[in-house]
């Protein structure tokens, strides 16, 4: 009876076929969940032993593609010991070389994401990172998409390289007709991974200041001291002279002032000593030079050269405000005139005539 039963024949096959086609399938799950535990068991203990997050995606990655995929790989072994129609077989190696192609494919792309975050970009701030990666991965993922259905298509009997030659010739003249477009777009990688500049940064590019705001694949944007935006070319960006004020660790501060003529000699040889102390004295300046350094029309010059320990140009700001505060005040305590355009009028007898005349 049951021999009758197991013998008989359904869609090309006995049921005793059928049955062993299960027990593949079952058995293959069965053993694949014992393995899978422990290797994942094992893998999470060493995971809670380390710092780094590497194990963490390896035991992500197996969770999410390779445990489907080993799965999939044992339904396909069972149906393969069964006896199909040439059209059904075609279907199910068709429908299986895909899966397992999006698997592979979902699976780099994730590779790329985690190698992007904590490898290439782990010294980035948190802004720049999630504005490289909104629109790097994009890129990343249609170049992957792309090979991936290439090899499907060559594994399924298609002829690519003809498919190709045919996307070449039209891609050459797309690259002809988009010539600035495609240009912008390099020099987006260029700066990506050159690194000139990064959203934040105060910049000068030609007659244009301001700060970064957003970094795109066609054009960059500035926001100005005034307000307004600015919008330019990344290939202009990329190929002007530009200053990146935000990198400068220090700022070289040079500036003049002058006292009048007037001025003794002892008072003038103190100016030097007196704008020193007054430089150290601030926050966040640090004294280089100071020198009387010229005759000027209508004032003695002195040269002053000092340091802001900072790259905000508020502080400097607040600290040569602070140094002029004190200037003002140790001058006046010393009865020293600061320098500014006048006019003295000799006046002189000659042959009992007047005989004037006007220094300036």
């Amino acid at each position: 009876m049951i021999n009758e039963i197991l013998g008989k024949t359904f869609y090309y096959n006995r049921v005793l076929e059928y049955l062993i086609a299960v027990g593949i399938i079952i058995g293959s799950f069965v053993f694949l969940r014992i393995i899978i535990c422990i290797i994942l068991k094992r893998l999470k203990k060493f995971a809670e032993k380390t710092t780094t997050s590497l194990d963490d995606f390896i035991i992500m990655i197996i969770h999410k593609f390779v445990i489907p995929m080993l799965y999939l790989g044992s339904i396909y072994l069972g149906l393969k010991y069964l006896t199909f129609p040439e059209y059904i077989t075609k279907i199910l190696n068709v429908l299986t070389l895909s899966l397992v192609t999006i698997f592979i494919i979902r699976m780099v792309i994730s590779i790329f994401e985690y190698v992007l975050r904590n490898f290439w970009l782990k010294n980035e701030s948190l802004e720049a990172v999630s504005g490289t990666i909104k629109v790097l991965l994009p890129a990343i993922r249609i170049v992957v998409w792309s090979v991936g259905v290439v090899f499907l298509l060559s594994n399924l009997g298609f002829d690519i390289s003809a498919m190709i030659a045919g996307l070449g010739i039209s891609g050459v003249a797309i690259a002809l007709a988009s010539q600035a477009i495609f240009k912008d777009i390099f020099n987006y990688f260029v700066i990506l991974f050159d690194k000139p500049f990064v959203a934040g940064d105060y910049v000068v590019v030609g007659d244009f200041m301001g700060t970064i705001e957003h970094i795109g694949l066609k054009s960059t944007r500035i926001t100005s001291l005034s307000g307004e935006q600015i919008i330019m070319s990344n290939s202009d960006m990329a190929e002007s002279r530009m200053r990146n004020y935000k990198r400068m660790s220090t700022r070289r501060i040079s500036f003049k002032i002058g006292v009048t003529y007037e001025t003794g000699l002892d008072k003038l040889k103190e100016i030097p000593q007196l704008i020193e102390q007054i430089i150290s004295s601030v926050e966040d300046a640090k004294f280089d030079r100071s020198h009387f350094s010229q005759y000027g029309d209508f004032s003695l010059n002195f040269e002053i050269v000092y340091y802001v320990l900072s790259r905000d140009y508020a502080t400097y700001m607040d600290v040569q405000q602070e140094i002029n505060y004190k200037l003002k005040d140790e001058f006046d305590k010393r009865g020293i005139e600061f320098a500014y355009p006048t006019q003295t009028l000799f006046v002189s007898k000659v042959d009992g005539m007047e005989n004037e005349e006007i220094k300036k």
